[in-house]
């Protein structure tokens, strides 16, 4: 029953995680199309920066603790770069810069969004042959 537990926090820790990323890429299409300006556009996305590296710093750690150490590797990358990010203090997105790092800016979400995805379809997949084990 524990490792069901375990499943489901993980379950709604990438559900978490998606739903950051996805309005991280829907204030750069406002900004692309120009319904926001870049301050608001960019205050917005760095007010959940912090909050999404944590809860991903979160996800590894259950992984690691539970002994699911698969999906621990696979959350493990995305965690040391956001470490990475943070120490290098590249973490926040610049005002004066956003328009012209919005290319680059939308592709980093939209890798990040796949890659969740996938560990959120494995982290489903392991959570029913769970069930199916007990």
């Amino acid at each position: 029953m524990g490792d069901l537990f375990a499943w489901l926090i993980s379950f709604f820790l990438l559900v978490a995680i998606l739903g950051i990323l996805l309005y991280q890429l829907m204030c750069l299409a406002d900004l692309e199309y120009d319904y926001i300006n870049p301050y608001d556009s960019a205050s917005q996305i760095n007010k959940v920066a912090l909050p999404e590296y944590g809860i991903e710093g979160a996800l590894c750690f259950l992984h690691l603790i539970t002994g699911h150490w698969v999906m621990f590797l696979l959350c493990l990358p995305s965690s040391c770069y956001n470490v990475k990010l943070y120490s290098e203090r590249r973490h926040l997105v610049d005002v004066t810069e956003i328009f012209n790092q919005l290319t680059w800016e939308k592709k980093l979400r939209l890798y990040k969004l796949g890659y969740f995805v996938i560990i959120l379809t494995l982290s489903i997949f392991w959570m029913i042959w769970s069930i199916m084990d007990e």
